[in-house]
Formats: C-alpha cells, sequence, structure tokens
C-alpha cells in the first residue's frame, strides 16, 4: 500500500473500525488486528505506528487481554484509547482501577498542559466534549507520563510520555461525538509519527490493478454482480485490468428496486462493454419463497437459489479459474474475533452464505481492504455513474425482508411502486445524499380507511429514513410534516393495495453495520 502504516491493534471494541476510518481519511493507511495477533505477522506488517484499541474487558481481571511485548519494544510511537490506555498503562508499570464514577456517553474534559495531540485542536484552559465508556480508570500513571487533560471520573483522561511519544486517552477521539477527536488523531499520525498522508484512491486503483494481473495471469475470472456498489466497482476494476478476461453473471432474482435491473444491464453492458450474463430468475425465487414470512429464512432460501443459479451458469461458461467477490475490510475484520478468534463467518449480503467446495474457485477481492465510503470514491474514480456508486445501502435479499409477511409478485410489486416514489421525492427535494440509507416497507397488516365514497381494506407502508456518518451508529432524518405529507398522498393515490403510510423513527443502536 505505502510505506507509511499505521497499525490498530483491537481488543475488541464496538467501535474499532472507526479509528481505521479515521486515520485513512487523513491520508494515512492502516490495517486491524487482533491484539492477540502472532507477533512476527504485526512486526512484518512495518507500521510507523500503533494504536491500541478500546475493548470490554476490565484491565484488572486475571487474564484481561495485554499488547504484545513487541508493541513496547519496537520503539515506535503508540496511542491507547480507553481499554488500550489502561492496558498500556500496567504494562509500563502504572496502575489502574474500578472508577468510582463510571463515564459513558458524552463527557468533557478539562485540558491542563500542552501536548502534540493537541495542536490545531484543543489549547490549555479550555474545556472540551468527549465520548467516554468506561468503568475503569488509571490510578497512577507509569513513570515517564504527564498528565494533559483530566475529566471527573477519569484523574489521567489524557496522559502523554513525549520522551518516548507514548500517550493514552480514556475517552474515544475516532467517535463523531469527540468533535476534534479525528484531529488528535491526526496529529498522532502526522505530527508525532511523522507521516505525509500520501494514500490515495489513484495510487490504489494502479496498485490494485498491477496486483489483479499478477494474481489472475491469462485465467478467467467471474464476477456475481447484483448492481450494487460493492460488486459493482470490484467488476468495473477487475474489468479495467483484465478485461474479456472477466464474465459477469447477473442473477436476477426479481427482489430488486423498481428499474435496478435494467439499469445494471444498461451500465455494464452498454457503458463499460463488460461481458455479462443476465440471468432472470425471479420465477424461481419467488416459487421459493412463496408463504415464507420468517426473515432468516427468506435469507437461507435466497442464498441457496443464488449460489445454485450462479453455479449452473458459471458451468455453461466452463474453463473460469477465479471468482471476484465485493468483500470489503468491514468484513474481514468481522471473521475474526479480537477475544475469542477466527470465526467461520462472513457476512452472507456479500459472499450470500459461502459457495461450496465443489465449485473449487480462486477468489479475487480487490476491494477487501477498503471501507465503504472508500469503495464509493473509487467508483467514482472509475467513471461509475452516480446512481450506482452513491446508491444507499440495500442488502442482498432486497425487497424480501422489506416484505414484512409472505413474499409475492403482487407484494413485490406494491412495494416497488411505492419505494419508487418515496426516493423519487427524496431526490426531488434534494434530500438524498443528505441520507445514509431510505427505504419502504411493506407491513403484514391492514388497515380500513375511506377513499372518496367508497371504503377500503388494504395494507400499511412504513416509510425510514436514517443518518449516518459511519454506518455504526445512526439517527432518524427528521423530516418536515409537508413532505412526509407529499409522499404519504402520492403513494396512496398512485399504488393500489396500500390505504395508509406511517413514518419509522426509530434510531439505529451501535455496534452493527448494516441497516435493513
Amino acid at each position: 500500500m505505502s510505506d507509511e502504516k499505521i497499525l490498530i491493534l483491537d481488543f475488541g471494541s464496538q467501535v474499532t473500525q472507526l479509528i481505521a476510518r479515521r486515520v485513512r481519511e487523513s491520508g494515512v493507511y492502516c490495517e486491524i488486528l487482533p491484539f492477540n495477533a502472532d507477533p512476527k505477522r504485526i512486526e512484518a506488517f512495518g507500521a510507523k505506528g500503533i494504536i491500541l484499541s478500546g475493548g470490554p474487558a476490565s484491565v484488572a481481571d486475571e487474564g484481561s487481554p495485554r499488547a504484545p511485548d513487541y508493541v513496547f519494544t519496537s520503539g515506535l510511537p503508540v496511542f491507547g484509547i480507553c481499554y488500550g490506555q489502561m492496558a498500556m498503562c500496567v504494562q509500563l508499570g502504572g496502575e489502574a482501577k474500578g472508577a468510582e464514577i463510571r463515564e459513558f456517553g458524552r463527557a468533557h474534559v478539562d485540558v491542563v498542559a500542552d501536548c502534540t495531540l493537541f495542536e490545531g485542536a484543543w489549547s490549555v484552559g479550555a474545556r472540551e466534549q468527549v465520548w467516554m465508556s468506561h468503568g475503569d480508570h488509571i490510578s497512577a500513571p507509569p513513570p515517564g507520563f504527564r498528565t494533559v487533560a483530566v475529566s471527573e471520573g477519569a484523574p489521567y483522561a489524557l496522559i502523554a510520555d513525549d520522551t518516548r511519544k507514548y500517550y493514552g486517552a480514556m475517552f474515544h477521539p475516532e467517535v463523531v461525538h469527540t468533535p476534534h477527536g479525528a484531529q488528535l488523531l491526526r496529529n498522532f499520525t502526522h505530527k508525532v509519527c511523522g507521516l505525509s498522508g500520501n494514500w490515495t484512491m489513484a495510487g490504489f486503483r494502479q496498485m490494485e490493478i498491477a496486483k489483479i494481473r499478477a494474481q489472475v495471469g491469462t485465467g478467467r475470472v467471474i464476477c456475481g454482480l447484483s448492481g450494487g456498489v460493492d460488486s459493482s466497482v470490484a467488476a468495473a476494476l477487475i474489468h479495467e485490468a483484465i478485461g474479456d478476461q472477466l464474465t459477469c453473471i447477473f442473477v436476477d432474482h426479481g427482489l430488486l428496486r423498481a428499474g435496478e435491473a435494467e439499469e445494471v444491464v444498461k451500465v455494464f453492458r452498454d457503458q463499460f462493454n463488460i461481458k455479462l450474463i443476465h440471468r432472470d430468475a425471479s420465477d424461481l425465487f419467488l416459487g421459493e419463497l412463496a408463504g415464507v414470512t420468517d426473515p432468516e429464512q427468506k435469507r437461507k432460501i435466497i442464498g441457496k437459489l443464488f449460489i445454485d443459479v450462479f453455479d449452473e451458469e458459471s458451468q455453461k461458461l466452463g474453463g473460469a479459474e477465479f471468482l471476484a467477490q465485493g468483500t470489503l475490510y468491514p468484513d474481514v475484520i468481522e471473521s475474526v474475533s479480537a477475544i475469542g478468534g477466527p470465526s467461520v463467518t462472513i457476512k452472507s449480503h456479500h459472499n450470500v452464505g459461502g459457495l461450496p467446495a465443489y465449485m473449487k474457485l480462486k477468489l479475487v477481492e480487490p476491494l477487501r481492504e477498503l471501507f465503504k465510503d472508500e469503495v464509493r470514491n473509487l467508483g467514482r474514480e472509475l467513471g461509475l455513474p452516480e446512481s450506482i456508486v452513491g446508491r444507499h445501502p440495500f442488502p442482498g435479499p432486497g425487497l424480501a425482508i422489506r416484505i414484512l409477511g409472505a413474499v409475492s409478485r403482487e407484494s413485490v410489486a406494491i412495494l416497488q411502486k411505492a419505494d419508487a416514489i418515496y426516493l423519487e421525492e427524496i431526490r426531488a427535494a434534494g434530500l438524498y445524499d443528505a441520507i445514509w440509507q431510505a427505504f419502504a416497507v411493506l407491513l403484514p397488516v391492514k388497515s380500513v380507511g375511506v377513499m372518496g365514497d367508497g371504503r377500503t381494506y388494504d395494507q400499511v407502508c412504513a416509510l425510514r429514513a436514517v443518518t449516518s456518518t459511519d454506518g455504526m451508529t445512526a439517527d432518524v432524518y427528521p423530516y418536515d410534516v409537508a413532505f412526509l405529507t407529499r409522499v404519504a398522498g402520492r403513494i396512496v393515490n398512485e399504488v393500489r393495495g396500500i390505504n395508509r403510510v406511517t413514518y419509522d423513527i426509530t434510531s439505529k443502536p451501535p455496534g452493527t453495520i448494516e441497516w435493513e
């Protein structure tokens, strides 16, 4: 990637990925490894600095996680965050214990001394908002450390050893609830570690093209194209690398949003001139889903059928050696638990539940080092239309899990129409890019209503819209009443089968990636 790299050691925090996102946003490449990764692997990564993440454990518990010895013998700058701060503290001769005042959520720290991390962000004497999440705190810092910020529940909220370039924060600078946190992290990477921030998407594009060519050689690659951001960008990048050696298979399960199947064919077959097989398997999928109401069972049915149809089409091609997947870096991270060790599962909406061993295809995963926002930027770099790269997240099962009941052609058609009206109004109001994800849901209930001179008994549609900066937490989008009235009126008037519209105002809890 670059010789300017930061390594993040994960102690199990639900927001460790956000540290990586903030570091990369400053132009510095970084990766996440479990705290218990092989020390040789940690050393071989060649980092210029190390960040220790937070985690759920108490540092006082017997057998609680510790940083590898290499972290403190390497001579590299180290930044410990929350649990990472306390682990660093006890390993270097300090003490930590349960706090009398626990701090969870928004808190404030008082800046009591100057520090390299504060340049352009904090000043001595200021009171700054941060995000805390701790039940323990440092009771005695290690030798060589000085206190630079304090809070009500943490007398050593931020400590610094300028000689060894070791820093520890009890709060989380990576979350948006710490307003100047990104600048603190940037100061660590740029001021403390001395990095220039030279990692760019244009550079990644050229490097990944060379890697794809070296891996594939003269072999043939097949790609399961869904029309979503991830598979679309992966296909465009691989096609730029190897041209007609790539064939995309678009399995149309009939559960896409209105017009999306046609757009996929137009963009990839007509605009990019990529070999594309469009298999309309909607009858098969809808037939197997008939009468099924449990969302997880729907997922399993769709996943199995996708594999079956994909395999059938790939067999017709013959001779393919590689399978391209739109695996992203969060999928890679989630497949390894920092505390419990490797997991056998990667998110099912990327690899549709895992390919059977008999397919014997080697994987090409050109996006596995990128986050979602970075994938979007790469798509723009490759010339993909904004209608694809800027598209809201849309999980693989599609409308099947947004029909909260049995799936049929009729229910799909009703939801497609309602959803299309909703998104059309969002775009017309200039709100699409301000919303992280918006969609309509067909509820498994019917409502009595009066339309004109007649009584109706039709279905209820729910609308959802959330905002998010990181995909980890989300808040409801605050539509005004006039907008909701206009959308509801159009849906009830234009979509036969719906006579009532409601708006879901719940927010997304932290700790999950995909909102469905």
